[in-house]
Parts: structure tokens; sequence; C-alpha cells
């Protein structure tokens, strides 16, 4: 993970992009080292991120922190107390930015027409996703929560590959009868169709039309929202 800032203008809050996205308990433990980072000066020991949270279990905030490395947000290192390290505090200042277009939004939610391109972009290095310097990236933003199961939120960005053929279980933006979305990519008996990360919204089948938009790569998290660091 990296610190990246939104282009143009008064955007200058800190950005954190990640991998795959995180579940809420996952950014809630993220929170807690940062925070406690920035009180106490120092990173906060397993055992105290267990006791903050009340996790009975050592396996518990182990898994946390298994996926929390697994998806670019902490490393760990071996034989230390304290031996946790912010990714973001890591990659500070390395890396080329890469300028990408912020499309508009994207409903995560019901489908509706879509967004026209806003001039704006955001700038990141995306060597950090393991792609090639040609890949054909551009950014959304999220309205919605139909997709809170997969940790991705009401007003964060997402970052999307235009030009791959989604694999079944991948999270994609879609052009579905001629209206945008952003749900997971399924296929049933030989037939796709679209699935929300949550049980309030339903699958949905196309009727005339299902083109593929890009494929999920990256989630971009601004502290209150793209809107509240665009004003």
């Amino acid at each position: 993970m990296k610190k990246f800032r939104l282009r143009p203008g008064a955007a200058r809050d800190t950005v954190h992009l990640y991998s795959m996205p995180l579940t809420q308990r996952q950014s809630e433990v993220l929170r807690f080292i940062r925070d406690h980072r920035r009180q106490h000066g120092v990173i906060p020991t397993v055992s105290e991120i267990r006791a903050h949270f009340g996790f009975r279990s050592p396996n518990t905030i182990t898994g946390h922190l298994a996926a929390l490395e697994r998806k670019g947000a902490i490393h760990r290192v071996s034989g230390q107390a304290r031996n946790i390290r912010l990714a973001e505090e890591e990659a500070e200042g390395e890396g080329e930015a890469f300028s990408v277009p912020l499309l508009g939004a994207i409903p995560a939610g019901f489908a509706e027409e879509a967004a026209a391109e806003t001039g704006r972009s955001i700038a990141l290095d995306i060597a950090l996703l393991g792609l090639p310097a040609k890949a054909r990236l551009y950014a959304l933003e999220v309205r919605g929560d139909s997709m809170v199961g997969a940790g991705i939120l009401d007003g964060d960005l997402v970052i999307v590959e235009h030009g791959p053929v989604p694999k079944a279980g991948e999270i994609v933006a879609a052009l579905v009868d001629g209206e945008t979305t952003l749900k997971r990519y399924r296929v049933r008996e030989g037939r796709p169709y679209l699935q929300a990360e949550n049980p309030a919204y339903p699958e949905i089948f196309p009727v005339a039309e299902l083109v593929i938009q890009g494929v999920f790569r990256a989630l971009v998290r601004v502290p209150g929202g793209v809107r509240h660091a665009a004003r």
C-alpha cells in the first residue's frame, strides 16, 4: 500500500491504495494500528491489539493481521514484539506516479446511466499493483452499498483495468442493458450475470446486453470520501 494524492487542486487528503478491499473489521484493526502509532509513537503489539478489540482467541487477531499483510496494508517482521510495519510509511516517496483518469461515478447499488468523464485524475504507482505501464486503467467513484460485503464502501474509488476478459468471481464495472454498475461477475449454466455483495440487492441477469467495461484491480479510500476531499 502507498499514499497517493488526488488531482487536481483541492483534493489533498491522503488516500490509501489496496490490492484487495478490506473488510470492516480489517479496516478497524488497521485504523487502530495507525492511531496507536500516531498517539504513542510506536506500533502496538499483537497483544495490545487483541486487548483493544477484546478478541478471546489469539487466532482471531492473527487471522486479521495475515489478511492485512496479504492485501498489502502492513508488513510483519520476525523476532520483534512490535513486528508490524505500516506499508504506507515504508512506501512513502518511492515509485513513479502514473496518472489515472477519474471517469465519474459508478453505482454500487441498482444500475444507472453511465456518468461522464470528470476531467480529474489520481496519481498512483501501478507497479504496486503488479501491472505493466501499458495497462489501460481508470478510476470510478463508488456510490451505494451493494458491494459492502467485499469491503467496497460508498465514496471509495475503484481502479479498473479495461480490456481483460473477467474470470468468474471477479469484480467488474459493467454495462448491463445500457446502464452501468459495479458487481461481481458470475456464470450459471453458461449464462453470465452480476451479483451484489449485499443481500438487499438482487442478482442481475441481462435481458439483451452485458458489456464488461473493466475488471477491478484496486481500491482507493479517501478519509471522509472523495466528495468530501474535493470540496
